[in-house]
């Protein structure tokens, strides 16, 4: 949202106080290959982590260090989701943390580095969203000090008019990202409630938020008006709820804003709840500050002075010694420079008389901006002598005219006004300012106007149409198929100097994720039908299929000279019904209307495909096993499970062409609430569904019907024996452009591995595995794919695992490691005979332990020959290194314990990991341990896998809560309650409240809630709009309570329950209010550093 401003004549280093994103360029990386080999007795218990690939290994967010253009805004994933890499404290802050707001609305925390994307100084909006980390230059407030008593009787009488907001904007909207945050306003009108703050506090779309007084009073707060250009809204509150202090309000006196007068900004600076900054005024003709991708002012002069206000003081009123508000704190330099800007108030005083007086408040445009230029560089631009002796003689303290600087293509004054030119005259009248430019269109709405300009030296007249510069700012949006749309703004439109037309993607979510960047598109066709504006996007939409794939067309607003094509899915199962919500100034609630529920999918019909020939020089049998693999689509409408990403893309191996059954990577499909599909011969399209999820083994098993594809689809040949060592075989892969990468060569390793957990938000990964890696440089580029013997037999599956989120870049880590065949029959041979696998598991994760160690720990020498006999490759036996939690029941007197070495199970004896697989079908076993130096016979229960996988969950105040799934148990010592929460919406109560990932929710004002059922029975006593207790206890066992004001217009809550008899498999039953924005998996935060989620990662949705 923060790009550093390169047009010359306007500032490059300012911040607005509220939301803002900075400018981040991209470099590429190269995949990451880490080895870590067991080679040493002093590292016993570490496990090798074997060839490491970044998920986002094609861009790499760097900071842009330009000491001169930078800014002070994070480059934030529209997909709103807190992040995977956040560091989870042991003791819980402040419930609403300071990284959590914009910029002059608080100033970031650094001591939580939740974002490794390092930006810019520059423009600071005074504050980051949780999602948007900035490291900026922190300036300590300078206070008003020793005061005469003059000054304290005036801020006596002045802080009670000043109020802190908290608010969030609760979806992505215009200029504006869905973020939580503070600021401060302060009152104009007592008697009707009408506060005056910033627009980009009040933002251009949905909000929600309340008002905390000097005494602590508290009220909702609602906008009524926001302008479509110059920085400032009001909203309303109940002036009767504020019961026990009088209020007044401050007068707005415009006109005695003089330079060299000595103010004060009030406000909440710094996220405090009041603070008091001196300053004088040294200029009142400053060009607006640009803040660049995001909401900037233009078209109004701007009052500077050195305050050094920060994060929080968007909105404060600027005053002067007899108490009146002179100017709006607006934004500031995040350079280092002690220096703000304010808002003059002439328009905001206009804006309040109106609404005052039940007017209507016109706003008009030519669709040009101008620019404050000096009489210097006005006469370089053909400013004569005459008209400059006329102006001067006129306004003897005037230093400069207004210069045209863009003029909009198919506006009023295009082709008439351009680039460059002095304004002279409108209506025979010299105009010099803003204000007085204001004025005049403002009443000539609809009308014509008469512009005299000079242009090289020569007059120019022009008759202009007026326009309605309200008609050219959104005021509704559509929601479809997870995405959202409006009409093209004039913000947006002058900010690249482009037409005001087109449906601009506000939420760039669902079916509509693009690659490579958020937000910005332009959407031009969809199914072949040209979009010139929202209405006919509508209509193209209501004629499309659930499930249909079709051809859109679309621009970015940085690059309008490429016109992008692709191929999407159209999801309306997931989400039936396209809305449409209007703003609603009266209520200050956006309205939500149903355009109606998708049509129905079109019944599939089989088609005809014929596979690639490889040209490849020998090895023709290893081959033909392209005829065995298929490209599979994984596109998740919810976050789970701590997932990082919605969409995934990778490939599978047909294992049964007959039953259309496919085994593929869990990091490709990591739960079975998704839509997925097959791509067979890179030509037929069938979708398919999930038959099994394997528990540790890091593979799935889906399942297309076989009858739509007319195709040689071809079984895969599976090795029943495991392959070995230094094993010659043919590496068959799909690389990053999904082409087939093949080579011969060697098996270099086969040993148990162990993929790192992901500390700060528990998510599905690998455990007691043996791993095989090979000698080819396209081990570590290939994500999918097989290691494949001359005559084609599969020996082993490659396959992509995920790992940790790192600390140093926030980027998640893929290991990429080949899963011998033999382990996968005892689950296969099931599902071809139809059979769902019922597996047992030992709730624990074991390492490999060498011999010295063993004998050190009371493993005697008569055990250890028979290791040496039982496997002479591999001297080892396997320590329990972890337990999975224990059920509320404890663990049982005979289950193992962390530091057991495992002898034998049911008398074999355990030197492999393949050999740990008889307890996937015994409700106990019969173990030999050796425990604290002795030999001890355990009867060791197993666990069944059915319940491990998440079946319900439900999203409430914008959290998603569901049954901590098996990663959480593999990670924690202790269950708090069955309601763990796995993400949250940013703008939604559950952001704006504290209630993060990885949190437990254990009672609802003071009901426990041990479930989602008791969870839900409390919630939905509680009337909306109302405040209530959560008791919270963290991942670490720190216990704290949660006050949270529930929100189901915005925020509906919705409960999925996985159901085998409906069409997509689950039940989706809405609670309460049918309106709010439905959080798809592109608005949420899976417990990911905000922001800092890779591009091809939680951006992929």
């Amino acid at each position: 949202m923060h790009r550093v401003a390169s047009v010359a004549g306007r500032p490059s280093a300012y911040t607005k106080s509220a939301v803002s994103k900075p400018y981040i360029s991209s470099v590429r990386t190269t995949p990451t290959r880490l080895l870590h080999h067991l080679s040493q007795p002093s590292y016993p218990l570490h496990l090798p982590l074997l060839y490491a690939v970044t998920l986002n290994r094609d861009r790499c967010h760097v900071a842009l260090a330009n000491s001169r253009q930078t800014a002070e805004r994070t480059f934030s994933s529209r997909t709103n989701m807190e992040p995977n890499g956040h560091t989870r404290h042991k003791r819980k802050g402040s419930p609403v943390n300071t990284y959590d707001r914009p910029a002059k609305l608080s100033r970031p925390r650094r001591s939580d580095t939740m974002n490794s994307d390092l930006s810019t100084d520059g423009q600071y909006i005074n504050g980051d969203s949780a999602a948007e980390q900035v490291m900026e230059s922190v300036m300590e407030p300078v206070t008003a000090t020793a005061d005469t008593a003059e000054w304290q009787n005036t801020i006596e009488r002045v802080v009670r008019n000043v109020v802190s907001i908290h608010f969030c904007q609760t979806c992505s909207f215009d200029t504006s990202a869905a973020l939580s945050s503070e600021a401060t306003g302060f009152v104009v009108d007592a008697e009707r409630g009408y506060i005056l703050t910033n627009r980009h506090v009040v933002g251009s779309g949905p909000f929600w938020g309340y008002c905390i007084f000097d005494n602590h009073e508290e009220c909702d707060v609602y906008p009524i008006y926001r302008d479509p250009v110059h920085d400032f809204g009001i909203l309303r509150f109940d002036p009767k709820e504020i019961k026990y202090m009088p209020v007044s309000d401050l007068t707005m006196r415009p006109d005695l804003a003089k330079v060299g007068s000595e103010i004060r900004v009030v406000g909440n600076d710094a996220g405090e709840k009041l603070s008091i900054l001196s300053g004088v005024i040294s200029r009142l003709d400053r060009n607006a500050p640009e803040y660049g991708e995001g909401y900037s002012d233009f078209n109004t002069n701007y009052i500077q002075a050195a305050a050094a206000a920060s994060g929080g003081s968007s909105g404060s009123p600027v005053v002067n010694l007899d108490g009146y508000a002179v100017a709006l704190q607006a934004g500031g330099r995040g350079d280092g420079a002690a220096t703000d800007y304010f808002l003059p108030l002439d328009r905001p005083l206009r804006a309040l008389e109106c609404i005052q007086q039940g007017k209507p408040i016109e706003r008009g445009t030519i669709q040009t901006q101008w620019l404050i230029k000096p009489f210097d560089e006005c006469r370089r631009l053909g400013l004569t002598a005459a008209h400059e002796a006329a102006i001067r003689k006129g306004f003897p303290k005037e230093t400069g005219l207004l210069v045209a600087d863009i003029v909009l293509p198919e506006g009023p004054a295009d082709k008439k006004i351009e680039e460059g030119d002095v304004l002279v005259k409108v209506n025979g009248e010299i105009l010099t300012q803003f204000v007085r430019l204001d004025d005049i269109l403002d009443s000539s709405v609809g009308k014509t106007v008469k512009v005299l300009v000079q242009r090289g030296g020569k007059d120019l007249e022009v008759e202009l149409q007026v326009g309605d510069l309200h008609a050219i700012t959104p005021d509704r949006f559509v929601t479809v198929a997870g995405a959202s749309f409006h009409d093209l703004s004039y913000q947006q439109a002058r900010l690249y100097a482009i037409a005001v037309k087109g449906v601009y993607v506000c939420e760039a979510a669902g079916s509509f994720r693009f690659d490579s960047t958020e937000s910005g598109w332009i959407i031009e066709s969809i199914d072949q039908k040209k979009t010139p504006n929202l209405q006919a996007f509508v209509e193209a939409m209501k004629t499309i299929p659930d499930r249909a794939r079709v051809v859109v067309t679309y621009k970015h607003l940085t690059d309008l000279h490429t016109l992008n094509t692709s191929i999407i899915y159209i999801d309306r199962h997931w989400q039936t019904k396209m809305r449409m919500a209007i703003r609603n100034d009266e209520t200050g609630l956006w309205d939500f209307h149903d355009l109606g529920e998708g049509l129905p999918a079109l019944p599939p019909k089989r088609r005809k495909a014929d596979f690639v020939k490889l040209d490849t020089v020998g090895h023709p049998a290893a081959a033909d096993v392209i005829r065995s693999f298929v490209r599979v689509a994984c596109t998740m409408p919810l976050k789970l499970n701590g997932f990082p990403r919605t969409r995934k893309i990778g490939f599978g191996l047909v294992i049964n062409a007959e039953q259309g059954l496919v085994v593929v990577s869990r990091a490709l499909v990591p739960y079975d609430l998704c839509d997925l599909s097959v791509t067979v011969a890179d030509s037929i399209i069938v979708d398919a569904k999930v038959r099994f999820l394997h528990p540790l083994a890091n593979y799935a098993i889906i399942q297309y019907d076989p009858s739509l594809v007319d195709a040689p689809v071809k079984s895969a040949r599976l090795s029943r024996q495991p392959i070995k060592q230094g094993a010659s075989t043919i590496f068959f892969g799909w690389n990053q452009n999904l082409r087939v990468a093949m080579t011969p060569t060697t098996v270099t390793d086969i040993t148990t591995v162990a993929i790192p957990s992901n500390l700060t938000a528990p998510r599905y990964r690998a455990i007691n595995l043996d791993a095989i890696t090979v000698d080819t440089s396209l081990s570590g580029q290939c994500a999918s794919g097989v290691l494949v013997a001359e005559d084609g037999t599969v020996e082993a599956l490659w396959l992509n695992y995920l790992g940790e989120r790192t600390s140093h870049n926030q980027k998640d880590v893929e290991y990429h490691l080949g899963l011998a065949t033999p382990t996968l029959f005892p689950v296969i041979d099931q599902i071809q005979e139809n059979i769902t696998p019922k597996l047992r598991i030992l709730n624990v994760e074991t390492n490999t332990i060498s011999m010295s160690q063993v004998r050190i720990m009371g493993v005697s020498d008569e055990w250890i020959a028979k290791v040496a006999e039982s496997n002479p490759s591999r001297h080892q036996l396997f320590m329990v290194r972890k337990i999975d939690c224990a059920p509320p029941s404890g663990h049982d007197t005979q289950s193992l314990q962390e530091g057991d070495i495992i002898l034998t199970l049911n008398g074999k004896l355990i030197t492999r990991v393949s050999e740990l697989d008889i307890m996937y079908d015994n409700e106990h076993l019969d173990a030999l341990v050796v425990r604290g130096g002795k030999e001890m016979q355990l009867k060791v229960p197993t666990i069944p896998t059915e319940d491990l996988e998440t079946d319900r969950a439900v999203i409430f105040c914008g959290a998603v809560l569901h049954r901590p799934h098996h990663a959480v148990r593999q990670q924690i010592s202790k269950l708090h309650s069955d309601v763990y929460v796995s993400a949250r919406t940013r703008g939604s109560p559950s952001y704006q409240y504290g209630l993060a990932p990885t949190n437990f929710i254990t009672a609802v004002n003071d009901s426990p809630t041990p479930t989602l059922t008791e969870f839900l029975t409390a919630v939905n006593t509680i009337p909306d709009n109302t405040y209530f207790r959560l008791r919270v206890c963290t991942f670490d066992n720190v216990p704290w309570v949660a006050t949270m004001k529930k929100n189901e217009h915005y925020f509906p809550t919705v409960e999925y329950v996985k159901d085998s008899s409906e069409p997509n498999g689950w039940k989706v039953r809405s609670w309460g209010e049918e309106g709010g924005v439905r959080v798809s998996g592109g608005v949420m935060d899976e417990g990911t550093a905000a922001g800092t989620e890779p591009v091809d990662g939680d951006v992929d949705n």
